[in-house]
Formats: structure tokens, sequence, C-alpha cells
């Protein structure tokens, strides 16, 4: 399985864009392979995040291993800072 994260290349929201980039940036410093999925090139991957996170107002960033659900950035976070990443994210040692 690979780690997808769902992000979007247009937004007027700071917040949006700081996690996203936050995100890749913990993700490359670790050496961890991921796919991006821009929501913003098409409708149908919007509501593909929405409904794979079991969350209708779901906003980027969303990560998935896989099609399996992963979190968002706040649970993101909370496994960064718990030094839990490898265990959110899914990844076998």
């Amino acid at each position: 399985m690979s780690i997808k994260l769902y992000c979007t290349s247009v937004t007027c929201s700071r917040e949006i864009k700081a996690h996203q980039s936050d995100v890749t940036r913990i993700l490359d410093g670790k050496c961890i392979k991921y796919e991006m999925v821009d929501i913003s090139q098409d409708n149908s991957l919007r509501e593909e995040m929405r409904t794979k996170s079991g969350d209708p107002k779901a906003t980027p960033p969303q990560i998935f291993n896989g099609d399996e659900y992963c979190g968002d950035y706040e649970q993101f976070r909370d496994a960064v800072e718990g030094d839990a990443l490898n265990e959110f994210l899914k990844l076998r040692s």
C-alpha cells in the first residue's frame, strides 16, 4: 500500500495551505513516499475523499494508506508529536 495525501492546489485558506505544507515537509523529511491527490482537479476526487474519510465536510489534507483512512491534519500532528507517525500511517516496520 502507499500513502495518499488528499490536498488542493486551489484554496484561499491560509490554514489549509499551511497544514498541507506541514504534512508534506514532515513526510519528505522522514523519506516517506506518498502520492498527492489534488481534489481541485475534479469534484469527484473531493467527494471520494469525503466518502472515504466518513466526513461529508472533510477538508484537505486527509491522509490514507491505500484505501485505509489514517486521519486528518490534527490527528497527523498528534501522531508526530507523540512519536507515533508510523502507527498513524499504518506502516509496517
